[in-house]
């Protein structure tokens, strides 16, 4: 046993490399695993400069000056922080409150489509479990209620936390796209000089990371306008608590899609009934879905590592559970991470190793 033990490290942590690789990401794992809450605004700055270096990049290309560049891309980013924080946000808030109050109506429209489904179809249901779904489903959503109403945007805890974000982000922001080039050198001399396997990982993340990071925030406000555009044409109640949902359902791939369907339908059904604008508006929710899924995702992610759907689902389902939001949001970038240092590890033939060690 201690031989087949030996022969693997000696395969695979025989270079000096990766040893040090294993070690620095051992370390970032574990830094966020357990300080994860208190760095949140620092990573959360991190990801948004890196998306917005993008653009400055495209600018400082066109003959742009990089300070000229940065105040522009940044100034663009405040704007669109004050509409989400001062405009839309307030706007689904309200929107929010109000399906609270609607609640219990929602709950006795989906009965009554229910008991009609029953009418027509009498061997799909027993009597009573209709009735005992509907007690469980009462019970189930005032607990829910009671829950938002206490976590709601109002409580201080939640309020603090906005303006922490409201504040220090952007500054870290700023600082992190100005110094850009401070910052990296810093971080340059503070690895080892051989880092040549480092390198090769970090080159090859570097170009996966910024185009999903760009790219999947192209998508959820893409997406998010397109929902909304589509749900106000048709009058839709809560069009912009459903637009905002819809949009971030795209950080969790297959199953984001499939979970915020369920409320676009119920309101739908609660507001229109079994009539034409229902069909409507399923109809122009549906082609939403297909047209971000055969044009706009294979538009933006046209360069990313393709990873098979198992993995992703199973990249989702982990690294959601350690890290929650953020977990599911890096689930794909995290899962390339590891096939490309995986691809990038070196490894000793063992039959070479064999005939050195006699």
């Amino acid at each position: 046993m201690l031989n087949i033990v030996r022969s693997w490290i000696d395969r695979y942590f025989s270079d000096e490399q990766a040893v040090v690789l294993s070690v620095l990401l051992v370390i970032g794992f574990a830094v966020i695993l357990m300080w994860g809450d208190i760095l949140a605004p620092v990573i959360a700055s991190l990801i948004i400069a890196f998306i917005l270096q993008g653009p400055v990049n495209m600018l400082t290309e066109r003959s742009v000056p990089r300070v000229i560049s940065v105040l522009l891309v940044f100034g663009a980013f405040l704007s669109m922080i004050f509409a989400l924080f001062f405009a839309v946000l307030p706007k689904a808030y309200s929107q929010l409150e109000s399906l609270l109050n609607d609640f219990p109506r929602i709950l006795s429209v989906l009965r009554r489509h229910a008991e009609d489904l029953q009418t027509q179809l009498p061997g799909m249901f027993r009597g009573d479990e209709i009735t005992i779904a509907y007690e469980q489903l009462s019970e189930g959503s005032a607990e829910i209620v009671q829950w938002v109403l206490s976590n709601s945007l109002a409580s201080l805890p939640v309020v603090v936390t906005a303006l922490i974000y409201l504040v220090v982000v952007p500054m870290l922001v700023f600082f992190m796209l100005k110094d850009r080039d401070v910052i990296l050198s810093g971080v340059s001399k503070a690895l080892p000089k051989n880092r040549r396997l480092i390198t090769q990982v970090s080159s090859e993340m570097n170009q996966q990371f910024a185009n999903y990071l760009r790219g999947k925030a192209v998508e959820i406000l893409v997406v998010g306008i397109c929902t909304y555009a589509g749900f106000f044409a048709f009058g839709l109640n809560y069009a912009a608590l459903l637009s905002i949902l819809v949009g971030l359902s795209v950080v969790i791939p297959y199953i984001g899609a499939v979970v915020v369907t369920i409320p676009v339908v119920i309101i739908a059904l609660f507001q229109f009934g079994l009539t034409n604008e229902f069909y409507y508006v399923l109809g122009i929710y549906m082609l939403i879905q297909a047209l971000d899924g055969n044009v706009l995702v294979p538009l933006l992610f046209s360069e990313v590592v393709n990873l098979h759907p198992i993995l992703i689902i199973v990249a989702v389902l982990f690294f959601g559970g350690v890290w929650g939001f953020w977990g599911v949001f890096f689930a794909i970038p995290l899962a390339t991470l590891i096939k490309a240092v995986i691809t990038a590890w070196p490894r000793v033939d063992r039959h070479a190793l064999a005939i050195e060690n006699r």
